[in-house]
């Protein structure tokens, strides 16, 4: 816990990993969402020149797409969490060989 509170451990990562997941399901409904309007309204959707083919066509590439497009942004974030990591153990580890060096 003394850790969380010297801001050595990160909570962010966890926060990252919950918004992926809050991410990947808004995709997937929103994809839904669009195919079902393609399927139910008319040959132009209110009026704005979106057809229904083309509506149908956006909602299975974010279906599709949405989830990886999200995984990827994710995954960016996540690096600059384990680089910090990853500096943090060879500092230690640097640390600890200084010590059995003297």
């Amino acid at each position: 816990m003394s850790d969380f509170w010297a801001f050595r451990k990160m909570v962010t990562p966890v926060i990252i990993q919950i918004l992926f997941w809050v991410g990947v399901i808004t995709c997937i409904i929103a994809g839904l969402v669009l195919i079902g309007m393609g399927i139910r309204h008319g040959p132009l959707l209110f009026d704005m020149g979106i057809s229904t083919r083309q509506m149908k066509l956006w909602g299975a590439l974010l279906l599709l797409l949405g989830p990886l497009a999200v995984r990827l942004y994710c995954e960016m974030l996540i690096v600059f969490f384990r680089i910090n990591e990853t500096l943090t153990e060879i500092k230690h580890a640097l640390e600890r060989k200084a010590i059995h060096m003297d």
